[in-house]
């Protein structure tokens, strides 16, 4: 289900403040990238993602893979940072950045 306009705007208020925790770079989603996303998603819910790739086209290209990816929406993207969330059906507390 696609995140309401008043969704988006508290993850975006509560994304401004957190660091990019995973990078891609020029080779893509490599299997230990798409991994690591998975990983920081489970535990996190709500991540930037820095897209280190040099031509827009490409960053366009990536950030469809991304939001191909099951489950992950993307909330917003700036330059060469995304901010992803998918849920979680039971978060962490200590570890979730919906519920810190």
């Amino acid at each position: 289900m696609p995140l309401s306009a008043d969704r988006k705007k508290q993850f975006r208020a509560l994304g401004h403040n957190l660091n990019p925790i995973v990078t891609i770079g020029d080779k893509g989603l490599s299997d230990n990238v798409r991994a690591e996303l998975n990983r920081a998603l489970d535990d996190h819910e709500l991540i930037k993602v820095k897209l280190a790739v040099g031509e827009r086209e490409d960053r366009k290209e990536l950030l469809e893979q991304l939001s191909a990816l099951p489950g992950v929406e993307l909330v917003q993207q700036v330059g060469k940072v995304a901010l992803l969330f998918r849920a979680n059906p039971k978060p962490n507390p200590k570890l979730s950045n919906l519920l810190r």
